[in-house]
């Protein structure tokens, strides 16, 4: 089982910085826009709460316990002694998953799950050609997780985008080796089959949700759904953004 062997400051949960970041990484013309209801009909076209476009993709921030933590661990350690871990790689798997092996980058990881699952199409029209992320997508998707890994655990440039975005926000910086107990997760929708998928870096692989959504394969409706399934109160503490093309360009932080 892969422990944690980095740590990297952890991200504050902001729509700008998050768009700034994959900004930086070689992404245009998409940004990332606050969920403000769970509510479908508050989020329609015609909805108070309207989203400016459909989602490429929905990052869930909510809080976890020790308990829940200690889980996720047990879970990817029985995979791994039993020999049931996830070992996919390549174009050929639905969607593409990365394992999270750097402490509190669980934010990075939710958006490499959001950019690396765009589709062919999209990522030709969102992705700049010879950026930072494109050579690493290029590079990285033939890999088997292990591979992939430490691929990203060695990358500089990807490093520093993820430093530069975690020093900003309007909350004290942490250290990268705190503990910090909300985590980031993410749904797409598959470009290969249409289904929703879980994108969590600390499970066993990708999950397949379409069962459970009994084949609803609308990004938005879907991830609602989910995300109402896992939010346990309706007071829990929780924040919900998508990814969706650019309407205009996001402020700037000091």
């Amino acid at each position: 089982m892969n422990e944690h062997r980095l740590h990297y400051i952890p991200l504050e949960s902001d729509p700008i910085i998050f768009t700034e970041l994959i900004q930086a990484l070689g992404v245009h013309s998409l940004q990332f826009h606050d969920v403000l209801s769970l509510d479908l009909a508050d989020l329609s076209p015609s909805g108070a709460l309207a989203l400016p476009a459909d989602p490429y993709a929905l990052i869930l921030i909510f809080p976890t316990t020790q308990e829940y933590e200690a889980d996720l661990k047990a879970a990817k350690k029985r995979a791994h002694l039993d020999g049931t871990q996830y070992k996919g790689c390549g174009e050929q798997e639905p969607v593409h998953w990365f394992e999270q092996t750097i402490g509190n980058a669980c934010g990075l990881y939710a958006i490499l799950h959001a950019v690396a699952n765009l589709g062919p199409a999209a990522s030709k029209d969102h992705i700049a050609s010879g950026s930072v992320l494109e050579s690493f997508l290029a590079e990285v998707i033939p890999f088997d997780p292990e591979q992939r890994a430490a691929a990203l655990e060695t990358s500089p440039a990807i490093a520093e985008a993820h430093r530069r975005a975690a020093v900003q926000g309007s909350t004290p910086v942490p250290d990268a080796e705190d503990e910090v107990y909300f985590h980031y997760i993410c749904f797409v929708k598959s470009p290969k089959n249409g289904h929703i998928y879980e994108l969590d870096g600390d499970k066993n692989g990708f999950v397949d949700r379409d069962s459970f959504l009994e084949g609803d394969q609308d990004l938005l409706s879907g991830g609602l759904k989910l995300v109402q399934s896992l939010i346990e109160t309706e007071s829990q503490q929780f924040q919900l953004m998508a990814l969706v093309p650019t309407t205009s360009p996001p402020t700037e932080l000091p």
